[in-house]
């Protein structure tokens, strides 16, 4: 059983820059997630949810998060859920639709957030901004841009 790798050579140009996002995606957000548990006992589904939060000034439809994250309808409630038994959220019913529940940070949840997004970006530095230029990351916000203009084509 041959156990040689592909090279570069052997996959297409669109398959090498699929994989290598996969791949970029899955290292990064699993470094970010040992690091924010370790540090703050936050999984980083958790922190994405209070990313999200954090640059609200008034409280946000719970639906708001589920369209705005990475997460599922029910991973978001079961977030919330933990963060609320934390204290580090707020549920409040909507005063616009009485259906609806709306959602904000505490002040625990804001300066354990300021903590969480501090190791976040220490974490990432050496692996990620030290070794990108401005003109890398310009590059790779265009890529994601696009990528996520045509998600629903």
């Amino acid at each position: 059983m041959p156990t040689s790798k592909l090279s570069q050579k052997e996959m297409s140009l669109a398959d090498h820059a699929f994989y290598g996002l996969v791949w970029a995606g899955t290292t990064l957000s699993e470094r970010v997630d040992r690091a924010l548990s370790k540090a703050h006992d936050l999984p980083v589904s958790w922190f994405e949810v209070m990313l999200w939060l954090s640059s609200q000034d008034e409280p946000v439809p719970a639906s708001v998060l589920g369209n705005s994250t990475m997460l599922s309808r029910s991973q978001v409630s079961r977030v919330l859920d933990a963060l609320q038994e934390r204290g580090l959220v707020t549920r409040t019913p909507s005063p616009r639709d009485a259906r609806s529940v709306e959602v904000a940070l505490t002040p625990a949840g804001r300066r354990l957030f300021a903590e969480a997004d501090a190791t976040r970006r220490a974490c990432l530095a050496p692996v990620f901004g030290d070794v990108l230029d401005e003109a890398d990351l310009q590059a790779l916000t265009e890529v994601w841009r696009k990528l996520k203009q045509h998600r629903n084509a």
